[in-house]
Protein backbone atom coordinates (compact mmCIF):
# COMPACT_ATOMS: atom_id res chain seq x y z
CA UNK A 1 0.00 0.00 0.00
CA UNK A 2 1.06 3.30 -0.89
CA UNK A 3 2.70 5.34 1.87
CA UNK A 4 3.58 9.55 1.71
CA UNK A 5 4.68 11.19 4.89
CA UNK A 6 3.44 14.40 5.75
CA UNK A 7 3.59 16.73 8.92
CA UNK A 8 0.17 16.01 11.05
CA UNK A 9 -1.00 17.53 14.60
CA UNK A 10 -1.63 14.79 16.82
CA UNK A 11 -4.07 14.38 19.72
CA UNK A 12 -5.31 11.67 21.92
CA UNK A 13 -7.52 11.11 24.81
CA UNK A 14 -7.69 8.68 27.88
CA UNK A 15 -10.49 8.02 29.70
CA UNK A 16 -9.38 8.22 33.82
CA UNK A 17 -10.86 4.64 35.51
CA UNK A 18 -12.86 3.23 32.76
CA UNK A 19 -12.48 -0.17 33.60
CA UNK A 20 -14.54 -1.81 35.70
CA UNK A 21 -17.63 0.12 34.95
CA UNK A 22 -19.64 -2.61 32.76
CA UNK A 23 -20.18 -2.67 29.62
CA UNK A 24 -23.44 -0.25 29.20
CA UNK A 25 -21.50 3.04 31.12
CA UNK A 26 -18.49 2.15 29.14
CA UNK A 27 -20.71 2.57 25.75
CA UNK A 28 -22.10 5.52 26.98
CA UNK A 29 -19.60 7.71 27.87
CA UNK A 30 -17.83 6.62 24.85
CA UNK A 31 -20.85 8.04 22.59
CA UNK A 32 -20.86 11.21 24.78
CA UNK A 33 -16.44 11.45 24.78
CA UNK A 34 -17.34 10.80 20.85
CA UNK A 35 -19.85 13.53 20.79
CA UNK A 36 -17.55 16.19 22.74
CA UNK A 37 -14.75 15.78 20.62
CA UNK A 38 -16.46 16.20 16.90
CA UNK A 39 -17.90 19.24 18.49
CA UNK A 40 -14.90 20.81 20.12
CA UNK A 41 -12.73 19.90 16.66
CA UNK A 42 -16.03 21.88 14.69
CA UNK A 43 -16.00 24.75 16.88
CA UNK A 44 -12.18 25.15 16.55
CA UNK A 45 -12.51 24.81 12.84
CA UNK A 46 -11.17 21.55 12.70
CA UNK A 47 -13.67 19.04 9.95
CA UNK A 48 -14.19 15.96 12.24
CA UNK A 49 -14.82 13.98 8.94
CA UNK A 50 -11.29 15.29 7.93
CA UNK A 51 -9.32 13.90 10.65
CA UNK A 52 -8.03 10.55 11.09
CA UNK A 53 -9.42 8.70 13.87
CA UNK A 54 -8.16 5.65 16.03
CA UNK A 55 -10.79 3.81 18.64
CA UNK A 56 -8.53 2.63 21.98
CA UNK A 57 -11.16 1.33 23.36
CA UNK A 58 -11.44 3.49 26.51
CA UNK A 59 -10.18 6.62 24.52
CA UNK A 60 -9.40 7.54 21.28
CA UNK A 61 -6.21 9.32 18.78
CA UNK A 62 -6.86 11.85 16.29
CA UNK A 63 -4.37 12.64 13.73
CA UNK A 64 -5.61 16.18 12.35
CA UNK A 65 -5.77 17.14 8.33
CA UNK A 66 -2.30 18.35 7.06
CA UNK A 67 -2.45 22.08 7.09
CA UNK A 68 -4.03 22.08 10.53
CA UNK A 69 -2.70 24.75 12.63
CA UNK A 70 -1.36 23.45 16.02
CA UNK A 71 -2.50 26.41 18.31
CA UNK A 72 -6.35 25.14 16.93
CA UNK A 73 -6.09 21.99 19.35
CA UNK A 74 -5.26 23.49 22.23
CA UNK A 75 -7.45 26.90 21.89
CA UNK A 76 -10.32 26.66 21.70
CA UNK A 77 -10.52 22.45 21.85
CA UNK A 78 -8.87 21.67 24.71
CA UNK A 79 -11.47 24.59 26.69
CA UNK A 80 -14.55 23.67 24.52
CA UNK A 81 -13.84 19.81 25.33
CA UNK A 82 -13.78 20.24 29.31
CA UNK A 83 -16.79 22.77 29.44
CA UNK A 84 -18.53 20.04 27.26
CA UNK A 85 -17.37 17.30 29.84
CA UNK A 86 -18.18 19.31 32.85
CA UNK A 87 -21.63 19.90 32.01
CA UNK A 88 -21.51 16.19 31.37
CA UNK A 89 -21.10 15.61 34.84
CA UNK A 90 -22.59 17.74 36.48
CA UNK A 91 -25.91 15.48 35.33
CA UNK A 92 -24.18 12.32 34.89
CA UNK A 93 -24.11 9.53 37.80
CA UNK A 94 -20.97 8.19 39.43
CA UNK A 95 -20.98 5.21 36.63
CA UNK A 96 -20.64 7.46 33.63
CA UNK A 97 -18.94 10.47 34.35
CA UNK A 98 -15.96 11.38 32.34
CA UNK A 99 -12.50 12.32 33.28
CA UNK A 100 -9.91 13.07 30.53
CA UNK A 101 -6.30 12.31 30.33
CA UNK A 102 -5.22 14.09 26.97
CA UNK A 103 -1.70 14.73 24.89
CA UNK A 104 -0.82 16.26 22.04
CA UNK A 105 2.34 15.99 19.60
CA UNK A 106 3.33 16.70 16.25
CA UNK A 107 5.77 15.64 13.77
CA UNK A 108 6.16 13.49 10.49
CA UNK A 109 4.23 10.34 9.65
CA UNK A 110 3.03 8.32 7.00
CA UNK A 111 -0.27 8.19 6.19
CA UNK A 112 -1.16 4.76 3.49
CA UNK A 113 -3.91 5.39 1.30
CA UNK A 114 -6.43 3.25 3.31
CA UNK A 115 -6.08 6.16 6.54
CA UNK A 116 -3.79 3.83 8.18
CA UNK A 117 -1.18 6.18 10.12
CA UNK A 118 2.34 5.08 11.24
CA UNK A 119 5.69 6.19 13.06
CA UNK A 120 7.71 7.70 15.87
CA UNK A 121 5.41 10.48 16.54
CA UNK A 122 2.62 8.17 17.37
CA UNK A 123 4.63 6.68 19.94
CA UNK A 124 5.41 9.75 21.71
CA UNK A 125 2.17 10.55 21.54
CA UNK A 126 1.16 7.07 23.70
CA UNK A 127 3.91 7.73 25.92
CA UNK A 128 2.47 11.26 26.69
CA UNK A 129 -0.90 10.00 27.20
CA UNK A 130 0.19 7.16 29.84
CA UNK A 131 2.97 9.57 31.40
CA UNK A 132 3.00 9.62 35.15
CA UNK A 133 2.86 13.98 35.51
CA UNK A 134 -0.26 13.53 33.59
CA UNK A 135 -1.73 10.78 35.91
CA UNK A 136 -0.83 12.66 38.55
CA UNK A 137 -2.05 15.49 38.10
CA UNK A 138 -5.72 14.46 38.01
CA UNK A 139 -4.76 12.41 41.03
CA UNK A 140 -3.98 15.32 43.04
CA UNK A 141 -6.75 17.09 41.56
CA UNK A 142 -10.25 15.13 42.22
CA UNK A 143 -12.06 18.26 40.93
CA UNK A 144 -10.20 18.75 37.63
CA UNK A 145 -12.12 17.39 34.71
CA UNK A 146 -8.97 17.01 32.25
CA UNK A 147 -4.98 17.57 32.43
CA UNK A 148 -3.28 18.19 29.61
CA UNK A 149 0.46 16.95 28.48
CA UNK A 150 1.90 18.66 25.35
CA UNK A 151 5.28 18.03 23.48
CA UNK A 152 8.51 19.96 23.90
CA UNK A 153 8.04 20.41 20.12
CA UNK A 154 4.37 20.98 20.51
CA UNK A 155 5.27 23.37 23.09
CA UNK A 156 7.83 25.36 21.01
CA UNK A 157 5.61 25.79 18.16
CA UNK A 158 2.08 26.22 19.66
CA UNK A 159 2.11 27.61 23.50
CA UNK A 160 5.43 29.55 24.08
CA UNK A 161 4.31 32.28 21.85
CA UNK A 162 1.28 33.13 23.63
CA UNK A 163 -1.05 33.35 20.95
CA UNK A 164 -4.50 34.32 21.31
CA UNK A 165 -6.24 31.85 24.26
CA UNK A 166 -2.86 30.64 25.17
CA UNK A 167 -1.45 31.72 28.08
CA UNK A 168 2.27 29.82 28.04
CA UNK A 169 2.24 30.89 32.37
CA UNK A 170 -0.76 28.22 32.58
CA UNK A 171 1.87 25.20 31.52
CA UNK A 172 4.20 23.62 33.55
CA UNK A 173 7.47 21.70 32.28
CA UNK A 174 7.78 18.25 33.96
CA UNK A 175 10.14 15.22 32.87
CA UNK A 176 8.76 12.10 31.82
CA UNK A 177 10.02 8.63 31.66
CA UNK A 178 7.70 5.84 30.31
CA UNK A 179 9.51 3.29 28.49
CA UNK A 180 11.59 3.90 25.50
CA UNK A 181 10.59 7.61 25.94
CA UNK A 182 12.19 9.79 28.51
CA UNK A 183 12.44 13.95 27.79
CA UNK A 184 10.16 16.72 29.07
CA UNK A 185 6.60 18.05 28.49
CA UNK A 186 4.62 20.20 29.52
CA UNK A 187 1.63 20.14 31.83
CA UNK A 188 -1.69 21.79 31.74
CA UNK A 189 -4.71 21.45 34.22
CA UNK A 190 -7.73 23.80 32.48
CA UNK A 191 -8.87 25.87 35.80
CA UNK A 192 -11.78 23.73 37.54
CA UNK A 193 -13.64 26.46 39.80
CA UNK A 194 -11.41 27.64 42.25
CA UNK A 195 -10.84 23.56 43.82
CA UNK A 196 -7.47 23.21 45.35
CA UNK A 197 -5.06 23.03 43.21
CA UNK A 198 -2.64 20.32 42.51
CA UNK A 199 0.56 19.66 45.33
CA UNK A 200 2.90 17.89 45.92
CA UNK A 201 5.12 16.57 42.88
CA UNK A 202 3.31 18.35 39.88
CA UNK A 203 3.80 21.92 40.55
CA UNK A 204 1.10 24.53 40.65
CA UNK A 205 -0.58 25.87 37.79
CA UNK A 206 -2.04 29.32 37.09
CA UNK A 207 -4.58 29.89 34.72
CA UNK A 208 -5.29 33.21 32.56
CA UNK A 209 -8.59 34.97 32.32
CA UNK A 210 -9.37 33.34 28.37
CA UNK A 211 -9.03 30.07 30.63
CA UNK A 212 -11.33 31.21 33.30
CA UNK A 213 -13.90 32.22 30.88
CA UNK A 214 -13.69 29.19 28.76
CA UNK A 215 -13.45 26.92 31.94
CA UNK A 216 -15.37 27.39 34.09
CA UNK A 217 -18.81 26.69 34.43
CA UNK A 218 -21.00 29.39 35.79
CA UNK A 219 -23.45 27.67 38.17
CA UNK A 220 -27.16 29.48 38.37
CA UNK A 221 -29.61 29.36 40.96
CA UNK A 222 -32.67 27.17 39.70
CA UNK A 223 -34.66 28.96 37.08
CA UNK A 224 -37.95 29.75 38.90
CA UNK A 225 -39.95 29.71 35.64
CA UNK A 226 -38.76 26.17 35.19
CA UNK A 227 -40.75 22.74 36.29
CA UNK A 228 -40.06 21.76 39.82
CA UNK A 229 -36.93 19.86 39.68
CA UNK A 230 -35.56 20.94 37.41
CA UNK A 231 -32.12 22.59 38.12
CA UNK A 232 -30.75 24.89 35.29
CA UNK A 233 -27.38 25.23 34.65
CA UNK A 234 -25.44 27.12 32.75
CA UNK A 235 -21.42 26.38 31.24
CA UNK A 236 -19.84 29.07 29.38
CA UNK A 237 -18.04 27.45 26.21
CA UNK A 238 -15.38 29.83 24.13
CA UNK A 239 -16.33 31.14 20.98
CA UNK A 240 -19.72 31.64 20.59
CA UNK A 241 -20.92 28.88 22.10
CA UNK A 242 -23.25 28.10 25.61
CA UNK A 243 -24.01 24.75 26.66
CA UNK A 244 -27.62 24.38 28.84
CA UNK A 245 -28.60 21.99 30.75
CA UNK A 246 -31.44 20.89 32.98
CA UNK A 247 -31.17 18.67 35.76
CA UNK A 248 -34.08 16.16 34.10
CA UNK A 249 -31.08 14.92 32.06
CA UNK A 250 -31.56 17.41 28.78
CA UNK A 251 -28.50 18.94 27.19
CA UNK A 252 -29.21 21.48 24.72
CA UNK A 253 -25.77 22.58 23.30
CA UNK A 254 -26.61 26.44 20.66
CA UNK A 255 -24.99 28.97 19.35
CA UNK A 256 -24.92 32.64 19.03
CA UNK A 257 -23.99 34.03 15.72
CA UNK A 258 -20.94 32.98 13.88
CA UNK A 259 -20.31 29.52 13.55
CA UNK A 260 -20.57 26.34 15.41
Amino acid sequence: MEEVREYRALFAVDIVGSSGRGDVALEQIRQVLSAALHASFTRGGVDWDDCLRHDLGDGMRVVAPAGTPETSLIHPLVHELTARLRAHNLLAGKPTRIRLRMALHAGSVQVGRDGTVSGRPLEVLARLLDAEPVRAALAQAPDATTALLVSEHFHETAVCQGRPGIDPAAFRRVDVREKEFAGSAWLHVPAYGGAPQATGSVPDHTASDSDRTASAPDRTAPDAGAPAGNTKVISKASGHGVIYALGNGTMNIGGKSGKK
